[in-house]
């Protein structure tokens, strides 16, 4: 999506969506949560919303997840991304963690999930497409307010995408991180990637 907005787009207006991208590079590269955080006591009364299709949603009641959930006993690699269909999301961070999946596996980790600020229909559609969701759990967080909760939301309004989040992992250990990486700039893919954290369980 990005890059069709950028051939459409005059040199101005790429500038200003790049700059946009990038804007925070600097300011910080860290959340409000570090190693040592419990992930779900940082996000009270927060659920995800498992990726699926209307139909799914509609024969659950619309029923979401408790974050306690997700992480209690569990050993999970998380990583967040701005959304579904997106460039770098989709040609690099996704994948790094899909064709590595044997290598989490054998670390003991007992999931992998992709989380991004989209309805959990979108991400439905999205992991079908990478053919991704048999190995990996995608979940919706359709207001923000897990990114929001965790100081980890962005507002990419200059490419259109509105209020979004960080591109970020983390290593959990029964609802405790471990450890975090945020990138500078969401649409870089420095230390968010799935050889990053292979290294640091």
């Amino acid at each position: 999506m990005a890059s069709l907005i950028l051939k459409r787009s005059s040199p101005s207006a790429v500038k200003s969506i790049v700059d946009g991208l990038r804007i925070g590079a600097s300011s910080r590269a860290y959340a409000s949560v570090a190693a040592g955080s419990d992930i779900v006591a940082a996000a009270p009364g927060v659920s995800l919303q498992e990726a699926r299709s209307w139909d799914e949603g509609v024969s659950s009641n619309f029923a979401t997840t408790p974050l306690k959930d997700i992480f209690k006993d569990k050993k999970v690699v998380i990583f967040g991304l701005p959304g579904a269909h997106t460039g770098v999301c989709s040609q690099q961070h996704v994948p790094s963690y899909k064709n590595n999946i044997d290598k989490f596996k054998a670390k003991g980790i007992d999931s992998v999930i992709c989380v991004a600020v989209n309805d959990p229909y979108v991400m439905n559609a999205w992991a079908e497409k990478l053919q991704a969701k048999d190995v990996i759990e995608f979940y919706g967080d359709f207001d923000g307010s897990f990114h929001k909760s965790l100081d980890l939301g962005k507002d990419l309004s200059a490419a259109l995408l509105g209020p979004r989040s960080e591109r970020w992992s983390a290593y959990v250990e029964d609802g405790k991180i471990k450890t975090i990486n945020v990138e500078k700039a969401p649409s870089d893919m420095k230390v968010s990637g799935a050889d990053v954290i292979l290294g640091q369980i």
